[in-house]
């Protein structure tokens, strides 16, 4: 890995804990996902620092070049992050909907309590 490529990455995760750290301090994040990605710039400073490591890494794996390594790491990271984040998105949606509708159902059972209390329906 040259010398470049290292401290691009040093750069990179540095950047990236400075700017989750001022997104917690400005109440913009929150810990639970503050924590991944500083343990993911924790990982960049620990591949930059020790390319040994990720030589080992390629060779078990067969590959020619430690910077493949590091690319398809980096993808399969962020892909499962992608996916457990599309799960709690779906999650709530859910909760979204079904809040919706128990808004809707006491809605229309306020109105119908008013109608039948000879009350005038009251607009939205």
């Amino acid at each position: 890995m040259t010398l470049v490529f290292r401290l691009i990455l040093i750069a990179a995760s540095l950047l990236t804990t400075y700017y989750i750290l001022k997104r917690i301090r400005q109440s913009k994040l929150q810990i639970e996902y503050a924590i991944f990605w500083l343990v993911f710039a924790g990982i960049l400073v620990v591949f930059s620092l020790f390319p040994e490591l990720i030589a080992l890494f390629t060779r078990m794996m067969g590959m020619q070049l430690p910077v493949n390594f590091i690319f398809l790491f980096f993808i399969f990271v962020l892909m499962l992050k992608l996916f457990l984040t599309t799960i709690e998105l779906s999650t709530l949606e859910n909760k979204v909907k079904d809040l919706t509708q128990e808004v809707a159902l006491l809605e229309r059972e306020r109105q119908e309590t008013s109608i039948e209390g000879g009350d005038k329906p009251q607009e939205p």
